[in-house]
Parts: C-alpha cells; structure tokens; sequence
C-alpha cells in the first residue's frame, strides 16, 4: 500500500491510499469535525465511510499533467506515466487549485 494526504488549503482533509484491489480516500475525523471544512470535489461529499474505487477516483485523476506535460514531468522524474499514484505524489503537492496531495508527513501548499 502507498499512503498520501490530501489536503485542503492547509488541512489535512484525509488520507489517500492505492492498494492493491484500487484505491481509497477517506476523510480524516479531525477535518469533519471542522465546522469550516469543505469537501474537496462534488463527487466526493463529506462523509465517514472511505470511498473506494478500482481505478484512481476521478478527481484525483484531474489534477494529473497530460500530453507533451506529462511526457516531459515523465522523462525528466523516471516515473512510468501509467503510474498515476507516483505522478500525483510527484507533481500534486503543487496544484493550481486549494487541493494538494503530498506523501505522508509532507507538509502542505
């Protein structure tokens, strides 16, 4: 299993995990205790129960390079470009919007 935070503006907002069934992204307690905190896409709302999905949820999916971006981040990070879990860990701690994804113990935008 490989694990990334995801955080919202600067909270953690939960926890990213490609297994090896898929993947599973579940809110942290602490963050849906916030009375501030915002889900961090329409098709994921906040809840409890982890989403899970065989493929890389959508969202995630979104925030990653594509075309001459992600051969050149590709090439230049020695990352297979069909492993999307390594691509968001490398390029998602650096997004255009208030969504980060960085390893475990990172630190956020």
């Amino acid at each position: 299993m490989t694990i990334a935070e995801v955080y919202y503006r600067d909270k953690v907002a939960g926890i990213l995990t490609k297994t090896p069934e898929g993947y599973e992204f579940i809110y942290s307690a602490e963050y849906l205790d916030d009375p501030t905190a915002r889900q961090i896409s329409f098709s994921m709302p906040l809840r409890r129960e982890k989403y899970e999905s065989a493929r890389l949820f959508s969202f995630f999916d979104g925030l990653l390079p594509e075309g001459w971006l992600l051969d050149l981040i590709s090439a230049t990070a020695k990352i297979d470009k069909n492993n999307k879990f390594r691509l968001l860990l490398h390029t998602g701690k650096d997004p255009i919007g208030a969504v980060s994804v960085r390893p475990v113990g990172g630190t956020a935008k």
